[in-house]
């Protein structure tokens, strides 16, 4: 059975990690003041009893909980620490209203379909008088003001305009982008126009991350002028930079759908190629007793140097500070564990920013390593292939089942959704990006050389058209893709320990875990039924909040009847991101654009007829509400009906959807009772369920 004895690190950033989570999800638990004394307190116990203790018979096991016990709440205590929000003077702390502020800019500007988005600093906020102050606010210039953004970071700037603090999901089930950006300690963001923004000066000390962005831009540019095609360039600056703003939407699903997803992000995958290429590289020092620690070296100073190019990204920062532990560990002697080496990892990262915890790419990614690490060698060894590329090929597979059984549940709960196809996918896509990554690095190291860096491009363009093309051929393969699953982070956890269950009692043989993993499945088979009692067998009636569109579904046990603007339909992104999360949870598997309980009234006005309830919908100026009419729900369209028509109305409630202005929402805020008016935009989405 399993021994924690050697798993010093593993423990450590366990607890680590369990102290952390514990203040993302109950902050308020304990003060900072009380958590500092409680971690004084149990470092002086410690040292006490490992002077004092020595010869007591569960000295060690004491020790080891006093110890492992301080490392929980150093966890929780760095976390708050590392909370931006808790400090005095953040913007969030601010009782005046903001007319402009002073900041820095922190980040690489992202091109956006309508803005360019950029993170910056608040340095100073100017009320009555100007005053420090802290926080980040995330930036958004509209293109049609200005088309290239001349700012680069360390630029400070002068910003006209109050930030607004972010907002919760305004529709059911929808993603929490408010709490998402505070994991980054960002709380307020702020769409601004070119004239709202005054340059100040640059940076008076030009750091390492500065140097790092200039590189990166450097870096696309020679990708942009030497790789013809968009989508080429798109998955060169992906797959070598991890620049994936440039990709589109067919792309990315064509991606998703093969299994293939992992290449568009330069994380793990990538990063191990350089570094597997770095020590085939080298192999030839390995003859010489005084090789270890130049190898070590020689390895982590080209992983940092690649990171460099790549302009520091998280994920590659994430991956890189992986792959320097496990370089590390040759010389040091940890080949003996490498789960250590991945926790030694894992604490360096999480000290360095505790809030990675919560980053899917930081999850992922250990996951991934630790399936690889545990599962990849028993699968191997269940076949034994002579043939070379047989041997090759079953080795590539191998790699592929591990990391996603690691990831399955994982995946699942983020993307709702499977490709079936991923182990086919990966006999090409990881061989084609590894030949794409290495030749994109040999354009950046020969870009001086305008006619070899042409020829180069070439070649580089020729084998991504390849790989995107047999892309798209297995998204094209029938049942590609099993979508729209729904999974609570509860199941996931019950994945998580079903599959553990199951893996372990393959290699211990021990039938208590095969008893684990079926209670755990009962568990979940109970959990589904609940779900499908409380959430898809019931009705509901929402009018969803998306700006400048009209969107009303009703959902009737998994069937839905969908009514919404043409161009809201067409706009798959923002389908996504509003409409297809309450559909997921309430297990819609049937849309219907054709209502068949409502009818036209003699007015010209549709009457929807919905369990006990009669919903009026009014959408065009044209129509007439009829005289004394009993009604339960209104909901006003497109600024279609005379505020005047509707003071005094006899009705439960008069909802307003995403596509009134914002001057007549005023003018019925003034006339109707707030009791009975809901405004989408200001009040989130109605929802009524039965």
């Amino acid at each position: 059975m399993i021994s924690w004895v050697p798993f010093a690190m593993v423990r450590i950033t366990l607890f680590l990690t369990g102290g952390i989570l514990l203040a993302i999800y109950k902050p308020g638990l304990i003060s900072e003041q009380i958590t500092f004394y409680i971690v004084f307190a149990l470092v002086c116990i410690y040292l006490i009893s490992a002077f004092t203790l020595r010869l007591w018979r569960w000295a060690k096991i004491f020790n080891g909980f006093i110890g492992l016990s301080a490392i929980f709440f150093i966890g929780y205590l760095h976390l708050l620490i590392n909370t931006s929000s808790r400090q005095g003077d953040h913007l969030l702390n601010e009782r005046n209203e903001v007319v402009a502020y002073e900041a820095i800019v922190r980040s690489a500007p992202e091109s956006k379909a309508k803005s360019w988005k950029l993170q910056v600093e608040v340095l100073r906020v100017k009320t009555g008088d100007w005053r420090e102050s802290s926080g980040h606010v995330m930036l958004y210039v509209s293109k049609k003001t200005m088309e290239q953004i001349p700012w680069v970071y360390g630029d400070r700037l002068l910003i006209k305009g109050t930030p607004n603090q972010l907002q919760p999901p305004a529709n059911p089930n929808e993603f929490d982008f408010k709490r998402f950006l505070s994991f980054r300690n960002i709380y307020h963001q702020q769409f601004v126009m070119s004239d709202q923004i005054r340059f100040i000066e640059h940076a008076e000390r030009k750091g390492f991350i500065y140097y790092s962005h200039q590189v990166r831009a450097g870096a696309t540019d020679v990708i942009r002028k030497n790789i013809p095609g968009q989508q080429e360039q798109a998955i060169a600056m992906a797959l070598v930079l991890g620049v994936t703003e440039g990709i589109d939407t067919d792309l990315q699903s064509a991606y998703a759908a093969s299994g293939a997803m992992h290449v568009l992000a330069v994380s793990g995958l990538h990063v191990g190629i350089i570094y597997g290429i770095i020590l085939v590289l080298l192999r030839p020092l390995n003859r010489y007793a005084w090789s270890r620690w130049v190898v070590a070296g020689i390895s982590i100073l080209l992983l940092w140097s690649f990171a460099f190019v790549t302009g520091l990204s998280p994920s590659v920062l994430r991956a890189v500070t992986m792959f320097s532990f496990i370089a590390l560990a040759r010389p040091l002697g940890w080949h003996s564990n490498i789960y250590n080496t991945l926790a030694a990892s894992a604490f360096v990262l999480l000290i360095y920013n505790p809030y990675l915890i919560m980053s899917v790419g930081f999850q992922l990614s250990y996951l991934a390593v630790i399936g690889i690490v545990y599962l990849q060698r028993p699968i191997y060894n269940l076949w034994e292939i002579d043939n070379r590329v047989g041997d090759w090929v079953w080795q590539i597979t191998c790699v592929s089942i591990a990391a996603q059984i690691a990831t399955f549940a994982l995946g699942m709960l983020y993307f709702h959704q499977f490709p079936v196809y991923f182990l086919v996918s990966n006999l090409f896509v990881i061989p084609l990006s590894t030949l794409v990554l290495i030749s994109g690095i040999i354009l950046l190291v020969v870009s001086g050389w305008s006619a070899l860096a042409g020829i180069v491009g070439a070649g580089l363009q020729q084998l991504i058209k390849l790989l995107n093309w047999l892309v798209f051929k297995t998204e094209e393969m029938p049942f590609s893709l099993i979508s729209d699953i729904y999974l609570s982070t509860f199941q996931c956890w019950l994945l998580i320990g079903g599959l553990c269950a199951l893996t372990f009692m393959i290699q211990y043989r021990s039938v208590k875990w095969m008893y684990t993993a079926v209670l755990l499945a009962i568990v979940f088979v109970g959990t589904q039924y609940l779900h499908l009692h409380q959430w898809v067998n019931r009705e509901q009636f929402v009018v969803y909040s998306v700006s400048g569109y009209s969107a009303l579904e009703w959902i009737d046990h998994g069937v839905s009847y969908f009514k919404a603007d043409s161009a809201l339909q067409a706009d798959q992104e923002r389908m996504r991101f509003h409409i297809r999360p309450n559909r997921l949870k309430r297990g819609v598997s049937l849309v219907n654009t054709k209502i068949p309980f409502s009818k036209i009234l003699p007015q010209g006005i549709e009457a929807v007829y919905w369990k006990d309830n009669k919903i009026l919908l009014a959408q065009n100026k044209e129509v007439q509400l009829p005289q004394l009419a009993e009604i339960d729900y209104l909901v006003v369209a497109r600024n279609s009906m005379a505020p005047e028509a509707l003071n005094g109305l006899t009705v439960k409630k008069i909802i307003l959807d995403g596509s009134n202005s914002r001057s007549y929402v005023n003018r019925l805020k003034n006339l109707i009772d707030k009791d009975r008016l809901h405004v989408v935009l200001e009040d989130g989405a109605f929802v009524l369920t039965q």
